[in-house]
């Protein structure tokens, strides 16, 4: 498993390199200012739009502009939100909620670009399920071209697509279920594969039924999730109102500048808050992977540029609201870097073999911990890139024997003797649960049944459109003949993700990371190439716009 990890690590260092991460920024800075600020008509006339001020019964398409906003809503808002903040905050600090921002911003003109494409070129011929995306902007700019031309634009829409199916394997998938079936376990000792086969079974009923079926869901239960989410943050804010301009101020300055280790948090470069930021927030908001532009391709409207309006609102409301409401309620609570919860008696640190090293603890406050229960433990070892210092974790799983609690500590590989740093032994609040905690700070309880809540409403809604997406992938690499065992393998990995081949946060992040990054890397060649062809007819539309040619319903 190491082999395989270490595989995984090096692909995604590729991915996720300097330059792409810089890629990302410059697209968005460019369409920012070649659209003329988008944003300010996403946020305007965008929510005229999904309100349906311009909706019309014979337009093609399957679904309604707010079915097709909540369809790629569900896709974005979800465990993201509430796992992949805290992962973001435990990893880079809380200077990678900047560049969520940042993205955030940036991310809802590359959306516009990207889906006004996808609506442009989309292929209505079966108006109950409209076919678009990166590969179908692709496929249309490829008629009346050389067979040379058609060979490499075919190659490069069959990438996306195998990347697509991958990103909906790892992110939309295996990273769902493994943060509901982990959170699940810990607060209510249901057993990970358990609630794996549950979610198989509701997601499984759901994608049976196309995208009409995920549409109506997904416009009933965004809402809803939204709302009760957003509620309790607020009040979680509300208690801790005081703290919010010195986190504010502190997500600013640690964005440029490495942030000292502090009990849970190890620190971290500005560099690392830059990259986990960036990384979090676009999978989260999923600006730059031509995925939403799938959803948004089934809306039903004659105005191609008018979807992609729309499709700038999501950036939005997923980073600049939902992600800062979870970063604050972390930040504001100290739950991101709490002091730990047992002080060891012992900490003994013996070498096994070259390099390698064993932990060996004790004491009595162990007696609390539960079995099976994931801790970790803070030592002096060899340099972290990641953090500018020597500090590491070492992850250990609570064994009890005979009323008798200790741990079983993975290796330590280190060329020099690892040190205690301050024998604290910590809980490891793994994605979702950092923030469930977060919440039982300021109200015992309320983490445990929100947080649960809201995993198992953010799952299922962006497993369902996650599914949507993979199964466009497969129709345009397969045909339809691939689509019913496609839905029955989505719902196998399902189960398969939760049986606890994935143990940290790091893993997690790592599997997540690699289906977004290949997703990016072929569509953003995709929209550099025809992004023209969307920021014409945005100016065209906003022109007519202005003019007053287009009426309300």
């Amino acid at each position: 498993m190491n082999e395989f990890n270490l595989i995984i690590t090096t692909i995604n260092s590729i991915l996720w390199n300097d330059y792409t991460l810089y890629s990302l920024l410059l697209t968005g800075v460019v369409f920012t200012l070649w659209s003329g600020f988008s944003q300010y008509y996403a946020l305007t006339h965008g929510v005229k739009v999904i309100r349906g001020d311009y909706d019309k019964a014979d337009d093609p398409g399957a679904i309604s502009h707010f079915q097709a906003l909540s369809t790629a809503l569900s896709a974005t808002v979800g465990l993201g939100n509430i796992g992949g903040v805290a992962l973001a905050i435990s990893l880079g600090g809380p200077g990678a909620v900047f560049w969520m921002w940042i993205v955030g911003f940036l991310g809802m003109a590359i959306k516009l670009t990207e889906v006004s494409l996808a609506m442009i070129h989309r292929d209505t011929s079966n108006k109950e399920n409209p076919n678009g995306g990166p590969m179908w902007v692709v496929e249309r700019n490829l008629i009346g071209k050389s067979p040379i031309i058609v060979f490499f634009g075919k190659l490069i829409a069959g990438i996306f697509c195998t990347a697509l199916i991958l990103n909906t394997i790892t992110a939309g998938n295996m990273f769902q279920a493994w943060n509901v079936a982990n959170l699940t376990q810990s607060y209510f000792g249901v057993p990970t594969v358990v609630t794996g086969c549950i979610l198989a079974i509701l997601v499984g009923a759901v994608i049976i039924g196309g995208i009409k079926r995920i549409g109506a869901v997904a416009s009933k239960l965004v809402p809803f999730m939204l709302i009760l989410y957003v509620v309790a943050c607020v009040f979680v804010l509300s208690v801790n109102l005081g703290q919010i301009p010195s986190m504010l101020t502190l997500i600013v300055t640690s964005a440029f500048e490495p942030l000292e280790a502090s009990n849970a948090f190890i620190g971290g470069t500005a560099g690392y808050a830059f990259m986990y930021g960036m990384q979090r927030a676009l999978f989260s908001n999923e600006a730059g992977q031509g995925s939403s532009a799938i959803a948004h391709s089934a809306a039903k409207t004659d105005e191609p540029i008018r979807e992609g309006v729309v499709a700038g609102l999501e950036p939005f409301i997923d980073t600049i609201v939902v992600c800062t409401m979870s970063a604050l309620v972390i930040l504001v609570t100290g739950i991101w870097n709490r002091p730990a919860e047992i002080n060891l008696d012992q900490a003994t640190f013996t070498q096994t073999s070259e390099n390698i090293w064993s932990l060996e603890s004790n004491g009595s406050a162990m007696d609390s911990l539960q079995n099976g229960q994931r801790v970790f433990f803070v030592y002096e070892g060899n340099l972290n890139i990641e953090t500018g210092n020597k500090l590491q974790k070492v992850y250990g799983t609570v064994l009890q024997t005979n009323g008798v609690n200790s741990i079983s500590w993975s290796p330590i590989e280190s060329n020099t003797k690892p040190v205690s740093n301050d024998n604290g032994l910590y809980l490891d609040y793994v994605g979702a649960t950092l923030t469930a905690a977060a919440f039982d700070k300021v109200l015992p309880g309320l983490g445990k049944w929100l947080v649960t809540l809201a995993s198992w409403l953010f799952a299922i809604s962006t497993m369902i459109s996650w599914s949507y997406y993979g199964e466009k992938g497969v129709v345009y690499l397969m045909g339809e003949k691939g689509v019913f065992l496609y839905k029955i393998m989505f719902c196998i990995l399902v189960v398969l993700s939760t049986t606890g081949f994935i143990q940290t946060d790091a893993e997690l992040n790592m599997f997540a990371n690699l289906g977004t990054g290949f997703c990016i890397i072929a569509n953003l060649p995709i929209i550099w190439l025809f992004g023209y062809q969307a920021m014409s007819s945005y100016k065209e539309y906003i022109r007519k716009l202005k003019a007053g040619a287009f009426t309300r319903s």
